[in-house]
């Protein structure tokens, strides 16, 4: 969980890295997203160092939010293409093309929700409640878009002012509607400088640079990541000491063997090393067993989470390794003490032990 989290907040950092998002300011503070009106693009673009903006309506996937969600939920992503040329981070497609400008009725579905969909391309997904055409299937990117339905602007902007309250929905043109605004930067430009500079000289708005997003999610996702890591902790602290009390039992087993190994000149190095060896092979055989069954538990719930379009388990390679080798190192660790206890057993002593 703490792999896809931190995936997650690193796809995101590497696509803000080079650009301003603009919210209303009224949305600064809390995770409702207050509509802009399109017609802040002209006054954006006026600001020196911005090469071009773009409008973006996000909203999510179900009109109902969830309770809970330990991951990035689906969402519906409108966007006007503006921004094609200038943007940095690339996805490819597993099946299908990417939007042209000027397409309404299209979206592009991300991978974790093709099966909750039942999308492939060329079929039609509905969407709150209007089909749509399916034209592409982005491969996977272990980032938001994963869980993203990215569609034309003016789609995103009929199905966003429907969501509004019905008081407030004949009194504003659907055409003008968008939650974001963002804005690609002029080379040699600083994102986060610009960011202060829009703030300054257009009212209303709120603008992020890359920094603002490593701070904002960047406090979430430790948070999160502390809290799992110290149940982890407590996981690894009650493994090491199943390795200590094994192989202290082995030694205590195992002393007339000692003692014989001692008298025919086995040295202290070379107890030692025998008794690492065997906690290091319980450490890898552990954590070799371990992997196996996280990642088979990972893929069955992850299984049955793709119907809600939730994946919130990932096993990488460098997750794979990193975590053999840690058990690895903790069954050497666990059996420095025992290893110690058996090299310093007296041999006259270990061979008359019953």
């Amino acid at each position: 969980m703490a792999e896809k989290i931190n995936l997650l907040v690193s796809g995101g950092t590497t696509y803000f890295s080079d650009k301003v998002t603009i919210s209303d300011a009224r949305s600064a503070n809390s995770f409702n997203s207050s509509p802009l009106s399109v017609s802040k693009l002209d006054q954006v673009e006026q600001v020196d160092g911005v090469a071009v903006a773009s409008a973006g309506v996000t909203m999510m996937l179900d009109e109902e939010m969830p309770s809970v969600s330990m991951g990035m939920p689906p969402m519906i992503i409108g966007t006007d293409l503006r921004g094609e040329d200038y943007e940095t981070f690339q996805v490819t497609y597993a099946d299908g093309r990417n939007l042209s400008p000027g397409e309404v009725g299209k979206v592009v579905v991300g991978s974790d929700l093709v099966t909750k969909l039942d999308a492939e391309v060329g079929s039609t997904v509905t969407l709150r409640g209007e089909p749509f055409e399916v034209v592409g299937i982005l491969e996977k990117t272990l980032t938001a878009p994963d869980s993203s339905v990215i569609m034309p602007l003016s789609d995103a902007q009929r199905l966003f002012q429907r969501s509004l309250p019905e008081m407030m929905q004949g009194r504003v043109d659907a055409t003008q509607l968008a939650t974001d605004l963002t804005v690609y930067v002029e080379p040699g430009t600083d994102p986060d400088v610009l960011a202060t500079t829009l703030e300054a000289s257009v009212p209303g708005i709120s603008a992020m640079g890359p920094q603002g997003f490593k701070d904002q999610i960047g406090n979430a996702s430790r948070l999160l990541n502390a809290i799992i890591f110290g149940i982890a902790m407590i996981s690894l602290l009650v493994g090491g000491l199943s390795v200590i009390n094994t192989m202290t039992m082995s030694v205590a087993e195992r002393t007339r063997e000692i003692g014989i190994r001692k008298a025919i000149g086995a040295s202290h190095g070379q107890i030692v090393r025998q008794f690492l060896a065997e906690s290091g092979f319980i450490g890898l055989l552990g954590g070799a067993t371990g992997l196996l069954f996280g990642w088979l538990l990972t893929v069955a719930l992850n299984a049955a989470g793709n119907d809600a379009g939730t994946a919130l388990f990932l096993v990488t390679a460098r997750l794979a390794v990193g975590s053999v080798l840690f058990a690895v190192f903790l069954g050497l660790v666990s059996g420095l003490y025992p290893s110690w206890h058996a090299a310093r057993l007296n041999p006259v002593a270990a061979l008359r032990y019953e």
